[in-house]
């Protein structure tokens, strides 16, 4: 372990050493549009008091000039991540310079330079731990400061942070900016954005209370930035969250800039929310797409509450931010917009990222016990985000709506810019709810694992609903009968139970479907008359989230080996065609392929790829013009075609504009079709500088990567393997377009023999990269191999190998022995 992978146990021990008030970041990023610069000037001023005599800081960079301690300059001990602060007194201030590397992997201080102007731009981004790549800081999330930012940068460009400016000085071609210091803020959520950024305005109003608003893009990208429909869910989220909170948004702005090669979907910077550019559709965007955005605005925006006002005191407690943006994300957008089918895409989408993660070796509880920094990265995972949202939907059904909203303003009130832990949560908890919140705290907080739901049948009429792994739940079960071929529901039951087996009354239905509502976390199983029932009739179910919840159940059936891949994909063909929520139809049509390349034996998949690729063409000629289905179709079909080259013809047709009517055939669409014929061998340089030059845009030029490294010769995939391993210029996005290359198409016969220099790169990568690529290395190259023998030796050889490069290899080897497994049971299962 370096010195830069801070632990639990000695951060505790200097922020209980340590007390800091504030502190000011000077940077100079003038130099930004020279790309021979690779560094900045960096200067922080610490002021803290202190119990030792010594401590350390945290920097990430080039190098450091000068150390100053209460006015006396000391030596500069620094080993490229701890600055040895020395001669400390009762009260400090000290001043450090410092030179920052700007990165090329969305960690820290970003630079990119648009292809389309050759216009430069910065971002920062910082959680958990890059902060300390721009500034020097103490780099732990209990530590709060009033911070100051003051940027020099040059004067043509939009230059932000978390606060207003408050003094701006311009000296010819450079200003110098000085914003307002922040109220007490963790270095995490630090930002700062510099570059010609296109800005529309508006403000939020209530009572005497007025927040000023901005929504800022590339100008290249101002085109596709659809400002007033993000601000217009901006003002209606901040008015729910006002009244739910009873807290008034204290962060003074509210800015919202959509950057480009962004490692995550957003982040939740106080006044400053940074959101990925793939949340701007460069054509024609799905009502799925356009929700999934507006959930994401309403996660960042109850992170001003859930996370930026009230903070956890370390990444254990990560959930106490992230579970609960998850959850608002999704009923926000239920209570206060349009999109009142979101709970639908929680169900079905959300939560199978939960279901897949707590059923790998390395699952955890939602409150983890995370020992330092690395284990911190890997917890952004399906257990604190989907799996923590779930169980907060269990315990609203639990204490009720009015006790949870009610117990969330006490907390607000009472630890307001503080620091927490579970046990601040639950006392307020209780408070509000009159419940002893410990059992289930234990049963659904600090355990691992889920039920599995079914329902017996008994001999004398009764029923038994069964779970295993048991907890208490409060659940509804909902009974369907099929009326002249359409699903309907008769009735729904309220049911708690706790135990393993509870005898219930539950009448006899056509569909008897468990936690119907989705009020609990657990996997449903469909009794074989439901199953029956959803084969002639999913489709015809009126609501969305009912069919979520069967769609949800069947994927989870198949990928546990209990419902055969093949009869799954008959109920994908005969009822995904007539699916009219596109956030469901879109998870759909990313499992049944999935299941195909997995989950089917070797022997069989051929055909039934080219048996799926006949299904997407066939379903997107018969969608309705100009509708959701038609592009969601389409883009099934396009991905199709990376596998079977069987309709070339059809997916030219497309490229030459000679589609179904009313697709729309915009730039994305047009380089997923491109590939899939380099990748089949049916267009190669040519057809890619062609293309490239329709679409001179960094989007364009990350797909033009894509494609070409998915030219189906040894000579490319070798070129792509060592691309990814060992070219250091290469960014974050233009990494993923590499290995996304190198695996194009599936094809093992390109790509086996390199499967055993994999184990031989992962430990030197994971010591030698940041771990954000490092983490991308591992999962995207793993080996898609029909044994886990290199991977077993790899595990046995390397017991003492970091713990979060051993997890991430442990659950690649979770994914692969599933596969394996599966695969073997499909001749059992049948049709």
């Amino acid at each position: 372990m370096t010195t830069a992978n801070l632990t639990r146990s000695e951060t505790a021990a200097r922020s209980a050493a340590v007390t800091l008030h504030r502190i000011r970041v000077e940077l100079d990023v003038t130099g930004a549009v020279d790309p021979a610069r690779t560094g900045f000037p960096t200067a922080s001023t610490l002021e803290f008091d202190a119990s030792v005599d010594e401590t350390w800081a945290d920097f990430l960079g080039v190098s450091v000039e000068a150390v100053v301690v209460n006015g006396v300059e000391r030596a500069v001990e620094y080993d490229g991540a701890r600055i040895r602060l020395t001669g400390l007194a009762a009260h400090n201030t000290v001043e450090i310079r410092a030179t920052g590397d700007y990165s090329r992997t969305g960690e820290g201080l970003h630079r990119f330079v648009d292809p389309v102007d050759r216009e430069t731009y910065l971002y920062t981004h910082d959680e958990p731990a890059d902060a300390r790549r721009f500034m020097v800081c103490f780099e732990q999330p209990d530590m709060k400061a009033a911070i100051t930012v003051v940027v020099t940068a040059p004067s043509s460009w939009q230059v932000l942070s978390n606060q207003s400016p408050v003094d701006v000085r311009v000296d010819g071609s450079a200003q110098t900016v000085e914003f307002a210091p922040t109220v007490p803020l963790s270095s995490y959520l630090t930002c700062i954005a510099a570059g010609p950024y296109a800005r529309v305005e508006g403000e939020w109003r209530r009572d005497d209370l007025v927040i000023p608003l901005a929504v800022l893009s590339r100008a290249s990208m101002a085109e596709h930035l659809p400002a007033e429909e993000i601000l217009a869910i901006t003002r209606q989220g901040l008015d729910f969250f006002h009244d739910a909170f009873a807290f008034p948004y204290p962060w003074g702005k509210y800015d919202q800039i959509f950057v480009p090669e962004y490692n995550i979907g957003a982040m939740e910077n106080p006044g400053l929310v940074t959101f990925t550019e793939s949340y701007l559709p460069r054509g024609a965007a799905t009502r799925a797409q356009r929700q999934a955005r507006a959930n994401t605005i309403l996660h960042e925006m109850a992170h001003m509450w859930f996370g930026d006002l009230v903070t956890m005191r370390w990444w254990d407690d990560l959930w106490l931010k992230e579970s609960f943006a998850d959850y608002m994300g999704a009923h926000a957008s239920v209570a206060a917009t349009e999109y009142a089918e979101a709970w639908a895409s929680f169900a079905n989408r959300r939560k199978a990222w939960a279901y897949t993660q707590d059923q790998l070796p390395t699952t955890h509880p939602i409150v983890a016990d995370i020992v330092d920094l690395e284990a911190a990265k890997l917890n952004f995972d399906g257990i604190t985000y989907a799996k923590g949202a779930s169980v907060l939907k269990q315990l609203v059904a639990f204490v009720g709506e009015e006790a949870f909203f009610d117990a969330a303003r006490r907390y607000f009130s009472r630890h307001a810019f503080g620091n927490t832990t579970l046990e601040d949560l639950l006392v307020e908890l209780e408070l509000a709810s009159g419940r002893d919140m410990r059992a289930w705290a234990q049963a659904w907080l600090q355990t691992t694992g889920m039920s599995t739901l079914s329902l017996e049948r008994t001999e004398a009429g009764g029923a038994v609903l069964v779970q295993t792994d048991p907890r208490p739940h409060r659940l509804q079960i909902g009974l369907y009968d099929a009326q002249d071929g359409v699903l309907v529901r008769r009735e729904r039951l309220d049911v708690d139970i706790a135990e393993e087996r509870t005898p219930l009354v539950v009448p006899d239905a056509d569909l008897t479907l468990l936690n119907d509502g989705d009020l609990t976390y657990a996997k449903a199983r469909l009794d074989e008359r439901s199953l029956a029932a959803v084969e002639r009739g999913l489709s015809t179910l009126e609501d969305p989230l009912a069919r979520g919840l069967v769609w949800s159940a069947l994927w989870n059936a198949t990928r546990d080996g209990e419902l055969s891949v093949a009869r799954y994909l008959e109920i994908v063909v005969t009822h995904a065609p007539r699916e009219s929520d596109s956030a469901l139809l879109g998870g759909v049509l990313l499992n049944a392929p999935f299941a195909i390349g997995h989950y089917l034996p070797q022997e069989v998949r051929a055909d039934a790829r080219r048996a799926w690729l006949d299904a997407t063409w066939a379903a997107l000629g018969e969608a309705d013009a100009g509708s959701d289905a038609q592009l969601v179709w389409a883009r099934a079909f396009a991905a199709a075609a990376v596998y079977d080259d069987a309709r070339r013809a059809e997916v030219s047709t497309l490229l030459i504009g000679s589609g179904p009517t009313g697709l729309p055939m915009d730039a994305d669409l047009r380089w997923e079709l491109l590939r899939a014929l380099v990748a089949t061998g049916n267009a190669g340089a040519e057809e890619i500088t062609e293309e490239q030059l329709r679409d001179n845009t960094a989007s364009g030029r990350t797909a033009a990567l894509a494609a070409a490294a998915s030219t189906p010769t040894e000579a490319v995939r070798a070129a792509d393997w060592r691309a990814a391993w060992q070219d250091l210029t290469l960014t974050n996005d233009h990494l993923d377009a590499t290995i996304l290359g190198f695996g194009a198409g599936g094809r093992r016969d390109l790509t086996a023999g390199f499967d055993a220099e994999y184990f031989d790169r992962i430990v030197p990568a994971w010591h030698e990269r940041s771990i954000e690529i490092a983490r991308r290395l591992v999962v995207g190259l793993y080996p898609d191999a029909d044994s886990t023998e290199l991977v077993d030796a790899w595990l046995e050889r390397h017991a003492d190998a970091p713990a979060a490069l051993r997890r991430l290899v442990l659950e690649q080897r979770d994914h692969q022995q599933r596969a394996i497994r599966v695969r073997a049971v499909q001749e059992l299962l049948g049709d």
